[in-house]
């Protein structure tokens, strides 16, 4: 149980004591600095423990938020500094200093909080100091002080405020105007009624699965069903995430789960209605498997620009410069989210073409929509890097080569052409991974199923793509070449199961791609967690993208159409079968052991 040391003489007719223990903790009175420094000692090591002073007057929110936020191992508000666990030697430390200091007296001026607080920071400590904007935290030095204290605290709606701080402060449209004025009080009905953020995901993800279900019922009621359902598993999409926000239910465990059920919900709801459409009597399969593809590359094209540019230095571009400027235009802000279909905005289209049009209709509104904002943000990306001056780091470099996701064949290659690619331009690493890629999904295309000419061209992919890694990618547009190597590995599957023609290799397609898919996912939540990216016995184990890329191009040549789809079935199943169990013993586990919460406040296209 968290435990408050309150510190100095309790104040007559003070309700913090009760507030506090309305919050979950186990209160022990101090007078002051040796008091204190004593009880800290006895609070257990693996609980959260804080330092409150007694004549500390402001709103119950800027408590928990200063004192229960498990994202961060020090933090403070006026008055108020905890530790959890894997920080409790720094704060033993500062304690120990103001008590040596001469701090110890029942009646000191100032507050013992704030002096361990500001010991903290002399240290080096990295105390996080939440955003209160008009909630109060103060602690009066006499009795005029208090008074006008407490009034503040009266003229503000604490609840008001903690509702509003639940939402976002960026978001899209149509989540920002059509969701979160009332989903934002679902999330709090949530929070009294002791749900927590994973149930609220959990119940989202069935909710959208069941939408997939009546979709591919193939029938007019079916996708009025569908669309009304997918439009209530968003909401209950962005109720999750606001009740973490409004109850500071952060964890590891809820973020991954936030982020990969997203990405399960959609896939699954193009599966739904491509099979919907079969029954039909209309093959849409090759569209939803392009769908999935052009949707995880601009997610790709998201993440690797952000960690390219994670901790750049002297990062500036006019591009930027720009940007910025145009937000100061309120209609402008608008126009360019919304332009960039975010998913908000995408499942809202999503739903009402599949409630009053066909699914083959729905795909081409998603894929004319989506490559057109995916051209957009690309380009304006291309656009700042190139006229940003700005050091790339080797932790942006180990990122992206994380996410380049290269198995054991480029990596030895590589280690042939380090000396040569040190000598060629900087552009060449992008530059290489396009021709590469544009080649071997090019043949794929262009040449007859069965014929040599694709896994010829993947042996010179497998050059291209050793090439494009055999140095550290800290380019101006090295960011591009995870991209490219997922647009080419997809693409190429596609091309080829399209090509087999024949029944079952496209969705056979989509299993594996969505596989594939959802541990290129999982590289990227790990490394935004801090977690370093999945173990190199996995990478191999499934072979790296172009180990996978000629593996199916063998595949192709070596085997009959309907052979073939066989083999991708059977390697759909063992690519997530692998993934899968690794990537949720990893989870899981790094949830038991007490990693740090993490919690994605961005929101990807």
């Amino acid at each position: 149980m968290p435990t408050v040391i309150l510190t100095g003489q309790p104040v007559p007719g003070s309700s913090i004591e009760s507030e506090l223990r309305s919050l979950g903790f186990d209160v022990h009175l101090a007078l002051g600095a040796a008091d204190t420094e004593t009880l800290l000692a006895r609070v257990p090591g693996e609980h959260r423990v804080a330092v409150v002073d007694a004549r500390f007057v402001g709103h119950p929110h800027a408590l928990r938020l200063g004192l229960t936020d498990p994202r961060f191992p020090l933090a403070a508000i006026p008055g108020a500094v905890t530790a959890q666990p894997a920080a409790r030697q720094a704060l033993t430390r500062a304690m120990a200093r103001e008590n040596s200091a001469g701090g110890g007296t029942a009646l000191a001026v100032d507050s013992l909080a704030d002096r361990i607080t500001a010991a903290l920071d002399a240290d080096g400590a990295d105390v996080h100091r939440p955003e209160l904007g008009s909630l109060v935290a103060a602690v009066p030095a006499d009795p005029q002080a208090r008074n006008e204290a407490r009034q503040a605290v009266a003229a503000v709606d604490d609840e008001a405020v903690r509702l509003k701080s639940a939402v976002k402060a960026r978001d899209g449209f149509v989540t920002t105007f059509f969701i979160s004025p009332y989903s934002r009080y679902v999330a709090r009905w949530c929070a009294r009624r002791g749900l927590t953020p994973n149930q609220v995901t959990t119940a989202s993800l069935i909710t959208a699965l069941i939408a997939a279900g009546c979709a591919a019922t193939g029938t007019r009621g079916g996708f009025v069903a569908a669309g009304v359902l997918l439009i209530a598993s968003f909401v209950l999409d962005c109720t999750d995430g606001q009740l973490a926000r409004y109850s500071l239910q952060y964890s590891t465990l809820g973020a991954w789960l936030d982020a990969t059920f997203d990405r399960a919900k959609e896939y699954a709801y193009y599966a739904g209605l491509a099979l919907g459409a079969a029954r039909g009597g209309d093959d849409v399969w090759a569209l939803a498997l392009g769908a999935m593809v052009l949707q995880t590359c601009r997610h790709v094209v998201d993440f690797s620009f952000n960690e390219a540019n994670h901790d750049a230095a002297a990062n500036t571009s006019p591009t930027a410069a720009l940007s910025d400027r145009l937000d100061s235009v309120g209609w402008t802000v608008w126009v360019r989210r919304m332009i960039v279909l975010p998913i908000g905005e995408r499942w809202a289209m999503i739903a009402v073409l599949t409630a009053l049009t066909t699914p083959r209709i729905t795909f081409y509104a998603l894929l004319i929509g989506c490559a057109f904002a995916a051209t957009y943000t690309t380009a304006g990306r291309v656009l700042r890097s190139l006229t940003r001056r700005a050091t790339r780091t080797d932790r942006a470099a180990k990122a992206l080569a994380d996410l380049a996701d290269s198995g054991p064949l480029a990596e030895a290659v590589a280690r042939g052409l380090r000396s040569t690619a040190r000598r060629l331009p900087g552009f060449t690493a992008p530059a290489v991974a396009l021709l590469g890629g544009a080649a071997v999904v090019a043949t794929a295309a262009l040449t007859d199923f069965g014929g040599p000419w694709p896994l010829v061209v993947a042996l010179a992919y497998l050059l291209t793509s050793s090439l494009a890694v055999a140095r550290p990618l800290k380019g101006a547009l090295d960011w591009l070449v995870p991209p490219f190597f997922r647009a080419a590995e997809y693409l190429t599957v596609l091309v080829l199961a399209a090509k087999a023609d024949v029944n079952g290799a496209l969705p056979a397609a989509f299993g594996l791609v969505a596989a594939v898919a959802y541990h290129h996912y999982d590289t990227v939540y790990r490394i935004r967690g801090d977690a370093g990216a999945p173990p190199q016995w996995l990478v191999r184990t499934i072979g790296g993208h172009e180990g996978r890329t000629l593996v199916i191009c063998a595949l192709a040549v070596l085997l009959t159409a309907t052979q073939f789809k066989l083999a991708l079935t059977v390697l759909a199943v063992a690519v997530a079968l692998v993934v899968l169990v690794e990537s949720i013993r990893f989870w899981v586990a790094a949830h038991k052991v007490g990693a740090p919460a993490v919690h994605d406040e961005g929101e990807p296209a």
